[in-house]
């Protein structure tokens, strides 16, 4: 990356992005601080919750004494994130808004702005992450003038940085990021990586930050349920049947399928005991549930996704090599991390083989790989393999087919075999 003197930190209003940025300036970095405007919103009272965190993120910086400023992509997030994430919606799948608003907009838009705008060396965010250039000298050096030179190697090999889990697994970001290109990534610095977030709280009641401390940490698009009824109000509803899994009776009905999700509970009017979406049909508008939260149509142990974004850009050596790689699994942040074996296709997707069946595999999340603390990147689920209900209806209905076979089957007349053959049988 070479000798860094100026960074943007990406400024939230929130506790995290403030420590970030005192952290810089403590280390003698030129420091800018950014906040970036996605989405127009108002609460429930009808107050800009986007102003009140600006404005939250200008006080740190007038604290701070560094420079600040604001950028829009409102209309960048519409057409990147948010139209996607309705298409998703529309093919029955449950997409990830962080992952995306991530890759299209803070590691690319806000990247390029805070580079190229901004002139700045290197961005940094309130992410708790940490990368493999964390302890190099790069990022520890007192400021100095970089030599002037006309040419830049262009023959340079460079290593590829690689995406670690930060110290406190916790809170650890790297789920979130997995889909963050390496250009951006070589130019990003993420100061709380070997923080706890009680001790950056710390940090910041210490440094006066109270405005940001007092302030409750809101996950928006981490809930599935504010999810499916904020873009439901985009999507056309499409009603359908509420249909068991064991019998194809008709349960109830709902207003659209776009708004549930597998492994939620569906509420059917009418049933005393709670059913669950295992599956749905897009053609038909049917929605299937079952008739408990751990039943085994809820249960899958493979998954494919399209074509796997590696945080290196290319796949581990091991994986090229033998088209096979044991490593862990997950699609959900903090869900505890699966041993699964990986299978890399011609076109670049893989085969995630679980060494477990996991509850709620879900089309349109997305399946993120670790090997040890690095995140290896990730690539959305696009398919999945039999349910365990699937699998063990199979099995029964072999079982049945044999058995059935061998009754069918009569048993051989002594009398009518020849001497040798009978012999043979004795």
């Amino acid at each position: 990356m070479g000798f860094i003197r100026h960074v943007v930190c990406a400024m939230s209003g929130g506790v995290d992005s403030s420590v970030a940025a005192l952290l810089l300036k403590r280390r003698g970095y030129s420091v800018t601080g950014v906040f970036m405007k996605n989405w127009d919103s108002l609460d429930e009272r009808g107050v800009c919750t986007t102003e009140k965190d600006c404005e939250d993120a200008y006080r740190v910086c007038q604290t701070l004494d560094i420079p600040f400023h604001q950028v829009s992509y409102v209309k960048e997030y519409w057409h990147e994130v948010f139209s996607k994430l309705l298409k998703e919606y529309e093919k029955g799948r449950t997409p990830n808004p962080d992952i995306l608003c991530n890759k299209h907009i803070k590691f690319n838009h806000f990247h390029k702005y805070a580079v190229n705008t901004l002139g700045a060396d290197a961005m940094a965010t309130g992410h708790y992450a940490r990368t493999s250039q964390e302890d190099e000298e790069v990022f520890q050096q007192t400021p100095t003038a970089s030599p002037i030179t006309l040419f830049r190697n262009r023959f340079e090999i460079r290593n590829p940085v690689r995406l670690y889990k930060g110290a406190d697994l916790l809170k650890d970001q790297t789920f979130f990021l997995s889909q963050i290109s390496q250009d951006a990534l070589r130019q990003t610095m993420f100061p709380l990586a070997g923080l706890t977030k009680e001790f950056v709280k710390k940090i910041a009641a210490e440094a006066g930050f109270h405005h940001v401390l007092k302030k409750k940490e809101v996950y928006i698009h981490s809930s599935n349920l504010y999810c499916f009824f904020f873009y439901s109000q985009y999507l056309e509803p499409k009603p359908g049947n509420f249909v068991s899994i064991q019998d194809g009776a008709v349960m109830g009905t709902h207003k659209g399928w776009f708004t549930l999700t597998l492994g939620q509970r569906a509420r059917i009017g009418g049933q005393r005991d709670p059913w669950f979406v295992v599956d749905k049909d897009i053609a038909t508008g049917d929605v299937f549930v079952a008739p408990t939260t751990n039943h085994p149509a809820l249960f899958r142990d493979t998954v494919r996704t399209e074509r796997f974004h590696w945080v290196t850009v290319d796949p581990p050596p091991e994986l090229v090599k033998t088209h096979m790689m044991e490593c862990h699994f997950r699609f959900i942040h903090q869900m505890p991390l699966t041993p699964c074996t990986v299978t890399l296709n011609m076109n670049g997707s893989v085969w995630i083989s679980l060494s477990q069946p996991i509850r709620a595999l879900t089309p349109g999340q997305f399946a993120v790989l670790y090997k040890g603390d690095e995140c290896l990147g990730s690539g959305k689920i696009v398919q999945l393999g039999p349910s365990e209900y699937t699998l063990q209806q199979g099995r029964e209905r072999m079982a049945a087919a044999t058995q059935h076979r061998e009754q069918q089957t009569p048993e051989p007349d002594a009398g009518s075999l020849s001497p040798l053959l009978l012999f043979s049988l004795l």
